[in-house]
């Protein structure tokens, strides 16, 4: 049930209210030796396990909560030889719920996340890296790739999410350097096929899919210099291309009627293409604490959409990060950018909802308390608001507050205990307002 947020703008390895994808699960092994194993049991209760809205009633024979147990194993590798570091790990996690959640599969959840990772030194001045991580779950931070959530609600099912990245490093003087990226994230939810409402005249009137609305591959690629310009910062100028294909092939919204016609709206209308400019500048205030900061502006077409005019968005991608102690510190972040998200307004004539701006705050504490007890705090705030369809300029806002305590009894034994709080406020035309409590207890053995 510990979350882990990774940095703005880096890819986070989602651990929700009831994940066990720790740091310590898919983290660097044992110093000792390059590998490691561990399994952990939790009991835990949800009283919101399928993010049900407040207003909605559930029949006699449902349940909006559930008591339930997590057996989660994994293993981890981190290898290294002379220029080159290789890192992998695995976890797998199977929870039973007492009461199977509202619109599941059955009383039990498998979820399986994998990592790896290579970097390599050509030489002084040039390095690569490359990375995948791939999920199958249903949480909805634990199905993103990175920092913004494009859905709150919990699906049911197998899930899939990939994200991989290739990046290289060139320090072409002392003073400048140059980095170029390609990273690619993919979705695909099994919550598959338009529901369909039969109008009065024999008409079809489509709404969305859970895979409609999100099955997608979004492409990045991204080219930044950097100039040192003092011995503790360095100046960025970059720019980032990014393209998102929908290719779930649904109809999304729209009717197919003998008086309306054919207004249907399909998955691959909300396709967009970006171009990011932006400037920043990394900075080391005392070696313990660092920062970063983006910003600049993107502009965003919609190629499938030709009701729809381009748009500029702001664009904002900033870190902190401070060890103010041994195996303590305090990290936090900023950003501001577009993103897919499952809202889909589909209106008439042929409108939708094509995507969200989002801003979003994060902060996450790690403290030492004792050489035993740690404890980890984190908390998230994002501010969506809807772009095109019925729901153009409504927002949403989304809170999530993580607290966890591990009591390390040695390097192979420790116990957890933790709560979890998600809250999504929603607008009254979207009306789908919740708040969701988790608490659970646990054990992990290592080796």
């Amino acid at each position: 049930m510990k979350k882990i947020v990774a940095s703005v703008g880096l890819v986070a390895i989602g651990a929700s209210g009831l994940q066990t994808a720790s740091a310590q699960a898919l983290g660097t092994p044992d110093a000792s030796k390059p590998w490691s194993i561990s399994a952990t049991l939790r009991g835990f209760y949800d009283d919101n396990t399928a993010t049900v809205p407040n207003n909605v009633s559930v029949g006699p024979n449902e349940h909006r909560d559930s008591f339930g147990f997590e057996v989660s194993p994994s293993a981890a590798l981190a290898w290294s030889v002379d220029q080159t570091t290789i890192t992998l790990g695995a976890l797998y996690s199977f929870r039973h719920y007492d009461h199977i959640p509202l619109n599941g599969t059955g009383h039990n959840d498998n979820d399986f996340t994998f990592s790896a990772g290579l970097t390599h030194a050509f030489n002084e001045q040039i390095s690569a890296r490359v990375s995948d991580s791939f999920v199958i779950g249903q949480e909805p931070d634990l199905l993103r790739a990175g920092n913004t959530f494009s859905t709150f609600q919990r699906v049911s099912g197998n899930n899939i999410r990939n994200y991989g990245m290739l990046g290289l490093d060139a320090q072409l003087t002392p003073e400048f350097g140059a980095s170029f990226g390609y990273d690619n994230s993919f979705y695909d939810y099994k919550d598959r096929g338009p529901g369909r409402v039969a109008l009065f005249d024999g008409g079809t009137l489509f709404q969305p899919s859970t895979a409609g609305a999100l099955n997608r591959i979004e492409n990045r690629a991204h080219i930044e210099g950097n100039w040192q310009a003092m011995p503790e910062t360095k100046l960025l100028v970059g720019y980032q291309f990014t393209d998102i294909n929908y290719n779930a092939n649904e109809e999304i919204g729209g009717t197919l009627d003998p008086i309306f016609g054919d207004t249907r709206i399909f998955s691959k209308d909300r396709n967009s293409r970006a171009h990011t400019g932006y400037v920043g500048a990394e900075h080391n205030f005392t070696p313990e604490f660092k920062g970063a900061v983006r910003v600049g502006a993107s502009h965003t077409e919609y190629p499938n959409d030709q009701s729809v005019k381009s748009t500029w968005t702001p664009y904002v991608n900033g870190t902190l990060r401070y060890n103010y102690a041994p195996l303590s510190y305090v990290e936090g972040g900023v950003s501001y950018d577009r993103n897919a998200t499952d809202v889909v307004g589909a209106g008439l004539p042929g409108t939708t909802t094509l995507d969200a701006e989002s801003a979003v705050v994060f902060v996450s504490v790690n403290h030492a308390i004792t050489p035993q007890l740690f404890a980890n705090l984190l908390g998230q705030f994002q501010n969506s608001t809807y772009h095109g369809g019925t729901f153009d300029n409504k927002d949403e806002q989304y809170y999530l507050l993580g607290i966890n305590l591990e009591y390390r009894f040695n390097q192979y034994f420790s116990a957890q205990v933790g709560y979890n709080y998600d809250r999504l406020e929603s607008t009254s035309a979207l009306n789908r307002t919740f708040d969701r409590n988790r608490i659970y207890i646990g054990v992990t053995a290592t080796y």
